[in-house]
């Protein structure tokens, strides 16, 4: 009986083994991130206590003025994003600061923000249903709002057109510093032309105790969010162009480095 081909077989496929990449399967992630992925969850358990369970309600809006402690936060990072997007782009037009850093913070504070004015319009419908009797209303805030949204949406499809990645800086820039001047028009815009909204929470309702420090609590919590989510976004950024520039490997192999 020959007894040679099946040694020879198993050498060859212990050959094939030892010749297959090993895999690193370590994260791309930081220690930072994950710390501070750790107090994000923390923060918003922190904000369910206090909105849902020790916040009192409200005299007139009785509990539906607990949407306010995701509404609100969620309006105030949406124009802090976009106003991070129009300064980083800024930088980056700028000689002495040309670097495409700044332009992945511009893209991932503009993602991050339209992700916090979608929670913005979706929880300010909730709350209009109940207290307008429609879920929306072209008044001057709801539809500056939108407007917003909307043209932040067109600035990520700008970034997502051809050309090299300076290209794409370049015109993603100008497109930002014309956008962020809506964010004032949005924000003064309910006393400007006295729209259905209501005014600014904190200065025209006089909010005190735990509703304020609830309040507090949901900004606290999703700043953090804002700052995880724009880290993790500019490095999958920094991955994309890497991957265009040296390939996959390569840039796996610098994210897992910088871990």
């Amino acid at each position: 009986m020959n007894t040679t081909a099946p040694t020879a077989a198993t050498d060859n496929a212990s050959n094939a083994s030892a010749a297959a990449p090993v895999r690193d399967k370590r994260p791309t992630s930081t220690r930072f991130t994950q710390v501070l992925g750790v107090i994000v969850l923390a923060g918003f358990a922190w904000l369910v206590v206090f909105g849902l369970l020790l916040s009192p309600d409200d005299s007139e809006q009785r509990s539906l003025v607990r949407i306010m402690y995701v509404h609100v936060p969620s309006a105030w990072l949406a124009y802090l994003a976009f106003v991070v997007t129009g300064v980083a782009s800024a930088a980056y037009l700028w000689r002495r600061s040309r670097n495409l850093q700044w332009d992945r913070l511009a893209g991932a504070s503009a993602e991050v923000g339209i992700l916090f004015m979608a929670i913005t319009l979706v929880t300010g419908s909730l709350w209009g249903r109940p207290t307008w009797g429609t879920y929306w209303t072209w008044d001057s805030r709801l539809t500056t709002t939108a407007f917003l949204f909307v043209t932040y949406i067109g600035y990520l499809a700008v970034r997502g057109l051809g050309g090299s990645h300076h290209q794409r800086a370049r015109r993603s820039a100008v497109m930002a510093l014309l956008a962020v001047l809506e964010v004032p028009l949005v924000h003064f815009s309910v006393r400007w032309w006295r729209p259905l909204h209501q005014g600014q929470t904190v200065e025209a309702q006089k909010i005190d105790g735990l509703m304020l420090f609830s309040l507090f609590v949901g900004l606290v919590a999703f700043t953090l969010l804002y700052v995880w989510l724009v880290l993790h976004r500019m490095r999958v950024a920094l991955l994309d162009d890497e991957v265009d520039d040296r390939g996959l490997d390569a840039a796996l192999a610098a994210r897992r480095a910088e871990g």
